[in-house]
């Protein structure tokens, strides 16, 4: 019955414009003026309005911009004890989404950097992050759609290991830096989406490639694992059972926003072997120019490390939107 009725409005709705452009016509070639279209239909009214609606060509984006700023100092004659240190840390977000009928196109960057030097000890990093997807979708129905996806996940700079030696010596190693490790994924599958802030993506057979530029890393790596790649190699390849991925951003109040993604990723040679990953934060306006940043990444991959790793993070600072 609502396909019956959906195609008879249609009808009207065709009827009516016919009409009123005929009838506009007729009455220009008489030298009369024109019907004022509002008058053939009362747009007033919300369901004839909806009806007449057309589904418009959207196009929509967002960038951040903020950094954050910590400082302590602590003078000889401090009794409490304590360490001098200073910490700066940078973002930049951006997100793009144009749609054209059935055709939508997304992407999405997020970086971050940020260090402390700690009186005594020197610089260290305490965040650093590259991550970078861009997805094709053709509408389905409303809330299902085909893409095409490609991911690119790494870091900005060096990250080291420290640790003393037998005679109290500090050691420095360097276990990471930008594209060692970095993870390249290529995947097309069906996505869910069915709300505007949250969706989710299911693909079999997407294709990853785990990137360890620096060939002599691994011997800083736990256990020498080179994050998977084999030693002497740049390069793993690894094809998935199924690799899904939910991912929700939305203003949960006016002031506060929460976003996360989950990555599961399931080799088609182990499928046994999971690697999943979770990045999540809030972010909390104070005012228009500052706010409040919790974040925290969660990952298990065997291939990094037999445990589970935890990253975490508290920021108050200036972040601009436009």
């Amino acid at each position: 019955m609502s396909t019956l009725f959906l195609n008879f409005n249609k009808k009207n709705i065709s009827f009516l414009t016919i009409f009123g452009l005929f009838s506009i016509g007729c009455h220009t070639a008489l030298g009369q003026a024109p019907y004022d279209f509002n008058k053939l239909i009362d747009l007033s009214n919300s369901l004839n309005a909806a009806r007449l609606k057309v589904e418009k060509d959207t196009s929509w984006h967002k960038m951040e911009v903020g950094a954050n700023f910590n400082q302590g100092s602590f003078s000889p004659q401090w009794t409490g004890g304590g360490v001098s240190s200073i910490g700066i840390g940078v973002l930049f977000n951006a997100l793009f989404e144009k749609k054209k009928g059935k055709n939508s196109w997304r992407n999405d960057l997020q970086t971050q950097y940020g260090f402390a030097k700690n009186e005594g000890q020197g610089s260290r990093k305490n965040m650093d992050r590259i991550f970078f997807d861009t997805k094709y979708n053709r509408d389905v129905s409303s809330k299902c759609a085909l893409f095409a996806n490609i991911n690119f996940q790494s870091q900005f700079a060096g990250g080291f290991d420290y640790s003393l030696n037998a005679d109290s010596v500090m050691i420095k190693r360097k276990v990471s830096r930008f594209a060692a490790p970095a993870y390249f994924t290529q995947s097309i599958g069906m996505e869910y989406k069915p709300a505007d802030y949250f969706f989710l993506d299911l693909a079999p057979g997407a294709f990853r490639q785990t990137i360890v530029w620096d060939k002599n890393l691994y011997v800083n790596t736990p256990d020498q694992n080179n994050y998977g790649v084999a030693i002497g190699k740049r390069i793993h390849y690894e094809l998935a059972l199924m690799q899904i991925v939910a991912n929700f951003n939305k203003d949960i109040t006016k002031q506060m926003n929460l976003k996360f993604r989950y990555q599961l990723y399931s080799s088609l040679i182990d499928p046994s072997q999971i690697d999943s990953r979770l990045d999540a934060s809030v972010t909390a306006k104070l005012n228009k120019y500052m706010n409040v940043n919790l974040s925290a990444i969660l990952v298990y991959n065997e291939d990094q490390s037999a445990n589970i790793q935890l990253a975490q993070g508290l920021n108050i600072g200036f972040l601009y939107s436009f």
